[in-house]
């Protein structure tokens, strides 16, 4: 069923009574960090509505991330990696001394980053992780072309984005893509990227979803079904795939100054998706109650890392 005024209402059943699909907790994989939604740049349908005034999420400072890395390791939890979204993550004062807390601890990091000038101003703190082979960064790219990616970004971001691009190339750090399903086939979008990566000299491969992570538009404008417990067998999808069987995020909300534990790092907002301050507590069948649940995970077929 598509939206209307009743759907994403009720946390149990759809608009129409069906029951509502929803996703069993399996085990912790993942765990992200949002830094904080202030961000260098204000890109027309960011997930989370970052920008350069949007302080909603406020910073993660160091203790805030090394208390739930310590709550992992005495739980002995099977986390192996960790994930850091905003905003900008480099926007953070605390993000070098955090990233070397969770490589000294022998997890895998994942920095989602524009790899424009918050990243460019830490190169100097930067180049002493790049001894850790552990460290990913995901450089968001949204379109093969520079005039479709400023559209999005604003005038002024491809250039700077690929000067932080060849930076980690020159300093030994490992990347990937991510982009965005612009109105596009899929091969389209992967050929378009292939020329560019040939032209810059990029050892990339467009054709790898690992190298090139491709999302699906997130446009609130357009309508989504709502996910039933039926809608499992018929798109031939199992719960236990969605990132919320395995993941979770923390964030730091501005109207309590608190730490809270939420179910996915696309809705960091919503209380319905929020668990308090223990990462224990949040260990719950999440039902999927939200658009995003149905655009991204169940429909895109997504996850916010590559796990």
């Amino acid at each position: 069923m598509l939206n209307n005024e009743n759907t994403f209402s009720n946390k149990y059943t759809t608009a129409d009574g069906s029951n509502r699909a929803y996703v069993s907790f399996t085990f912790l994989k993942t765990l992200w960090f949002n830094t904080g939604t202030l961000c260098n740049l204000a890109c027309k349908g960011c997930y989370v509505e970052s920008n350069p005034i949007n302080d909603k999420l406020l910073y993660l400072n160091f203790k805030d991330v090394e208390h739930y890395i310590n709550e992992i390791q005495i739980n002995n939890w099977p986390c192996k990696t960790i994930g850091f979204t905003g905003g900008e993550p480099f926007m953070n004062k605390d993000i070098i001394e955090i990233l070397e807390l969770c490589l000294e601890k022998q997890f895998k990091v994942l920095v989602l980053t524009n790899a424009m000038q918050p990243m460019q101003n830490k190169i100097n703190n930067l180049k002493r992780l790049s001894k850790f082979k552990k460290l990913n960064f995901r450089i968001s790219l949204d379109h093969y072309s520079k005039y479709e990616h400023e559209k999005i970004r604003g005038e002024k971001t491809w250039d700077r984005t690929f000067i932080g691009i060849k930076w980690l190339i020159n300093n030994n750090f490992k990347f990937n893509i991510a982009s965005r399903m612009l109105n596009e086939d899929e091969q389209v979008i992967r050929d378009g990227f292939a020329k560019l990566f040939k032209q810059h000299n990029l050892t990339i491969n467009a054709y790898d979803p690992q190298d090139l992570v491709l999302f699906p538009e997130m446009n609130s404008k357009f309508k989504t079904p709502e996910i039933t417990t039926e809608c499992w067998s018929i798109l031939g999808i199992e719960a236990k795939n969605m990132m919320c069987s395995d993941s979770r995020m923390i964030v730091k909300r501005k109207e309590d100054r608190q730490t809270h534990v939420v179910a996915c790092t696309l809705i960091p907002y919503e209380n319905n998706f929020s668990y308090g301050s223990k990462l224990k507590d949040s260990f719950k069948k999440v039902y999927l109650n939200h658009p995003h649940c149905s655009k991204f995970c169940v429909l895109g077929r997504s996850r916010c890392s590559n796990n």
